[in-house]
């Protein structure tokens, strides 16, 4: 028993004890791919199309009919019952059908449902010649269904461009303030140690008193400074922990532990020149392929309603034969039959609008392709000049944390020999503070702009 309590008491400082791994963008990305509720979403219209082209898949499946009439009371007494089994045809928007039919008692010699005393089987096909022959309503909408679960993955696509790239940049924004805040309470720990030295100089009277006040003051400010920072990195952990999520799918609680001690390491991306790129992005940008499949589905809806315009000719031709003897001696015999049915609304007024309407939506998509291109084209152009930029910047920024720090360093043995007062130091304090949040904000955009450069090139779809 009191092994067990030994064990209970222990656990809080074994899991203060453990050690927590620092996060990395390969595994946030890798959460956001397999947990983020949004892209899990995205997915879910892969379901939806699949779900509406077995819908358009049902306009084919085999139909049955069951039919039956009796009389009561009249001069005939018959009965008779109908089963019919008919499957429409993939092909020029036919169908053949097979059926049994038979009757009891009397029936007047008009009445079509007459058969033998075994019944009818009869078979037969219905064709169209000009209307619905190379198309028709139900063929369109499968064709259609199929391109929906084509879109359905530069859809996808999009959305996981989007994603990925707001969580890398939501990543480096949380490691830039993480180590802007640890540079905030380096330049705090600075002022606080010097407070004891300051005091003794002020007691032995080497500084005067208003030197130490001074002090205090801008050990003050700069713990405002620490809580300003703090917060801003607390705000970055809460909007990353959205992104980064543990195997039940849940936000992760992320601390300073987690925090890697640096960037990665800054390397210029080798790549094709913006000319190429912007190529290749025409091929891998969801956007494009998206508009190609939807100006499908349009014109099919153009074949569609250049075919309202033709006229129904349906040809139907079927066969019955009539089994075993009976009361009908006029159904003895098998019987073939051919129709031809012609139907033509003399305005075409639907049709005719249908086909303006289809016009003009190719109209708008071509207009929509040529403006993508064109903002795909600006994106690169954009992002390549904000990495160029930022990859420019961090050496010029690391250099300005060298040159900064020894002004610091001079400045600080000056004030320990009595050569210079404290206000000189904090100026020179305050600006290797400046240089290195002005190296930590340049290594951020140079990683943002690596995730912008390689969005507006797809290549981000690749991690």
């Amino acid at each position: 028993m009191m092994i067990k309590y030994l064990c209970i008491w222990l656990i809080p400082f074994l899991a203060t004890a453990a050690t927590v791994e620092p996060i990395s963008l390969p595994a946030v990305l890798k959460s956001v791919n397999s947990q983020y509720p949004p892209y899990l979403m995205a997915l879910i219209e892969r379901d939806i199309a699949s779900g509406r082209l077995r819908q358009a898949q049902g306009a084919f499946d085999l139909n049955f009919l069951a039919r039956g009439s009796f009389n009561p009371s009249g001069f005939y007494d018959g009965n008779s019952a109908d089963f019919v089994f008919d499957q429409p045809l993939p092909f020029w928007g036919g169908n053949v059908f097979a059926g049994y039919r038979i009757s009891s008692g009397t029936l007047a010699d008009y009445d079509k449902n007459r058969t033998q005393i075994d019944g009818e089987l009869r078979m037969g096909i219905r064709v169209n010649l000009l209307r619905d022959g190379p198309i028709d309503t139900r063929r369109a909408a499968l064709w259609k269904a199929r391109l929906d679960q084509e879109i359905a993955d530069p859809f996808i696509q999009r959305q996981r461009l989007d994603i990925v790239r707001t969580a890398s940049r939501a990543y480096f924004n949380w490691l830039a303030m993480g180590l802007r805040l640890g540079v905030t309470e380096n330049l705090r720990r600075i002022a606080n140690d010097r407070n004891d030295s300051i005091a003794k100089l002020v007691t032995a009277g080497q500084l005067a008193p208003i030197v130490k006040v001074d002090n205090e003051r801008l050990v003050i400010s700069r713990e405002l400074a620490v809580v300003q920072a703090r917060r801003r990195f607390e705000a970055a952990s809460i909007e990353l922990s959205l992104l980064y999520r543990d195997a039940q799918g849940e936000p992760m609680i992320i601390t300073r532990q987690h925090l890697p001690s640096q960037f990665p390491k800054v390397e210029f991306l080798v790549k094709e020149n913006v000319p190429t790129a912007t190529t290749a992005a025409y091929r891998l940008r969801p956007e494009l392929r998206r508009i190609n499949l939807v100006a499908q589905k349009f014109a099919i809806d153009e074949k569609l309603a250049k075919n309202a315009n033709l006229p129904n000719l349906d040809l139907t031709a079927s066969v019955d034969q009539n089994q075993g003897d009976g009361p009908y001696k006029d159904l003895n015999k098998t019987e073939s039959t051919i129709g031809l049915e012609m139907r033509m609304p003399l305005p075409f007024n639907d049709a005719k609008g249908r086909l303006e309407v289809v016009k003009a939506e190719l109209s708008r998509l071509d207009a929509d392709a040529k403006f993508t291109k064109e903002r795909i084209a600006a994106e690169i152009r954009d992002g390549w000049s904000a990495f160029s930029a930022a990859y420019e910047q961090i050496g010029m920024t690391k250099r300005n944390v060298e040159l900064s720090d020894q002004l610091e360093a001079g400045e600080r043995e000056r004030f320990e020999k009595g050569a210079s007062d404290l206000l000189a130091l904090q100026i020179r304090e305050q600006a290797a503070f400046d240089a290195r949040l002005m190296e930590v904000d340049a290594k951020a955009d140079f990683f943002r702009a690596v995730a912008d450069y390689e969005a507006s090139t797809a290549e981000i779809l690749k991690r």
